[in-house]
């Protein structure tokens, strides 16, 4: 632990309740309990020193180690090979349902495959961030971490009658201990949130059976994806990574299982994601039900009517709808940073909460209206009570669409008119009318219609720069955004639109390098932050996405293959990827791994289109 691990080197596990990421090095280096968004128990990653770890790796100090998932599932398997031997450390969670709890069980088996190998295992678990002090009990069986809050219970995985290669080293307040194994020889531990009693052990059936239920669920859940496209692997492996983030009790998808991850080394750009955007989940739809994944694209449209009929009748300026949410739909999201943390690599500060959840940003209504109608396409319709909370939605909209707000990056530099703000507001308006007229529902389809058309005038005449030749970022500047990649795939605009063909050659040469594409340049347009950030993984493959509507089909398959090129070991993408190649922020993220589904989906279909393919 006396450096942090790459982002990158991490793979993620988890129970649709809550995650934890593993580290190619065997440490469990993040994990909160018992949600998402609940505190950290393991929080090594953003402080090695106070942050707390569970850490299975080899006592040899020369390894090497792979990593990888069982395929299409979410099982986790860390190997370490050394001269003597060869071993493995399984790591899963088993499912939990919708119901919601405490209980959460993190299942390390490990494995001697080949020769001999000697393990060191620690448990050192941090409670609320490193916060709360707990008590350590051992038992012949186990061992409990008990805090004012929260207790953890180790479970030993082995037979009764398997002779004792454990030998324990307690400290005070963590637990030490080594595992000599020999080739064929297989013990474990369970790690268990508000178990219902002490530490036990757990014989191999029972972890079988536990094992091949997580096998089956994830591979019997995978078996509904439709997509049999050119980047199946790649697609398949989002969709798993996709589920992972979704919170089952109320369908609700985080924006990333982590929090305070920089997305410059030492700078402050340090968010807390592990919250739901309404802008993110609804973008899930369109990947959801791409793939044929019907019911999680239901559950989140359920989780949306919820939040519509929560404040239909508006608050104010503030509107009916906040930006983003707790996974259960609440909506106190206070900002604070955790000063005893000293942040990965020294970025600090480590921020919880997220102040950005009172900004006033325009253009989820449009995303939520876009998302509602292409799942009504699909068979998932809001009932009457749903439809009338989208009417006053539209009614506040329709008297709110003009004012300045802060944008889809979540600028704190001051309120804009952001052109990609207003693109939106046209497409919720857009969308309610065609649903109106589809489903024969009672609607101002007059003001709608209105109002949209004097949304689109405005954009035409203001979100457009004639000396630049392009879309810009907002009204009355020449900077570009590549947010604005979506205003074809909306159908704001037609791909082929000379506007568009030469706001996308702007951006080519200003926002592209070596096919990775910048959200905007913060030098041009100060965000209210210091420092700088990488390329934005979700922009480069919305890139792509905008290409091969473009035609411009054998450039958005290249920028494609590069950017697979990318991903981690296991597949998986951060936010963001500085000049060297290195993955920056939160890890992994949604919102890169729905771009990637829909961007491969819609290049498949251009392929499968062009003559030129043969196919």
């Amino acid at each position: 632990m006396d450096e942090y691990p790459l982002i990158e080197d991490h793979g993620l596990i988890g129970d649709l309740q809550t995650a934890a990421l593993v580290t190619v090095d065997g440490s469990v280096d993040w994990f909160c309990c018992p949600r998402f968004d609940s505190p950290s128990v393991f929080g090594a990653l953003l402080d090695k020193g106070g942050g707390g770890h569970c850490t299975v790796r080899p006592l040899h100090t020369t390894y090497a180690t792979k990593q990888l998932y069982l395929p299409d599932t979410a099982v986790l398997v860390t190997r370490f090979m050394t001269e003597a031997g060869a071993g493995e450390v399984v790591d899963f969670m088993p499912l939990t349902g919708t119901a919601v709890t405490d209980r959460h069980r993190l299942v390390r088996m490990v494995r001697c495959v080949r020769g001999s190998m000697t393990f060191e295992v620690d448990i050192a678990p941090r409670f609320d961030y490193g916060r709360k002090p707990h008590e350590l009990h051992v038992t012949e069986n186990g061992a409990v971490f008990a805090s004012q809050d929260l207790s953890l219970t180790v479970h030993t995985l082995r037979e009764p009658d398997d002779e004792r290669l454990v030998h324990s080293l307690t400290g005070d307040h963590d637990l030490h201990l080594t595992l000599s194994l020999q080739a064929g020889q297989q013990r474990g531990l369970v790690l268990e949130s508000a178990a219902d009693g002490p530490p036990r052990q757990i014989r191999l059936d029972e972890y079988e059976r536990l094992f091949h239920d997580t096998i089956r669920f994830w591979r019997s859940w995978l078996a509904a994806s439709r997509y049999t496209g050119r980047w199946r692997e790649a697609v398949e492996r989002s969709a798993v990574t996709l589920k992972l983030m979704t919170y089952a009790p109320s369908g609700a998808v985080v924006a990333a299982p982590t929090a305070g991850l920089p997305e410059q080394l030492g700078g402050e750009r340090n968010w807390d994601y592990r919250f739901t955007w309404v802008r993110d989940a609804s973008f899930s739809v369109y990947a959801l039900l791409g793939m044929g994944f019907t019911e999680e694209a239901k559950a989140f449209i359920g989780w949306l009517d919820d939040r519509i009929k929560e404040r239909a009748g508006g608050e104010g300026d503030s509107g009916p709808l906040n930006i983003m949410y707790k996974v259960d739909g609440s909506s106190d999201l206070k900002e604070e940073s955790l000063e005893h943390w000293e942040g990965y690599e020294r970025s600090a500060p480590v921020r919880i909460g997220n102040g950005a959840a009172t900004q006033i940003q325009m253009d989820i209504y449009g995303e939520a209206m876009d998302s509602i109608s292409f799942a009504h396409g699909h068979g998932i319709h809001l009932g009457h009570r749903g439809w009338s909370g989208l009417l006053h939605v539209l009614d506040w909209l329709a008297d709110h669409w003009d004012q300045a707000g802060e944008g889809l990056w979540e600028t704190r530099g001051g309120r804009q008119h952001f052109t990609y703000g207003r693109v939106m507001s046209w497409v919720a308006f857009d969308r309610a009318l065609r649903l109106a007229q589809a489903t024969g529902r009672p609607s101002a389809a007059q003001r709608w219609s209105s109002t949209r058309d004097a949304v689109y005038e405005q954009v035409m005449a203001h979100g457009w720069n004639e000396e630049r030749g392009a879309f810009v970022q907002h009204y009355g500047s020449d900077v570009l955004d590549s947010s604005l990649l979506r205003m074809p795939t909306v159908g704001f605009i037609t791909p082929e639109d000379p506007m568009w063909t030469s706001t996308l050659d702007a951006m080519e040469n200003e926002l592209v390098t070596d096919s990775l594409v910048y959200r905007y340049n913060p030098e041009a347009s100060p965000d209210g932050l210091r420092g700088s950030e990488g390329t934005f993984s979700l922009c480069t493959f919305m890139y792509v996405d905008a290409l091969a509507r473009a035609g411009r089909i054998d450039q958005a398959r290249l920028v494609l293959e590069k950017m697979l090129g990318y991903a981690n070991h296991l597949g998986l993408y951060s936010e963001e990827i500085d000049l060297t190649g290195r993955q920056l922020g939160n890890f992994p993220q949604a919102f890169t791994h729905l771009a990637l589904i829909d961007a491969a989906i819609t290049l498949d279909a251009a392929l499968n289109r062009d003559p030129r393919q043969g196919r």
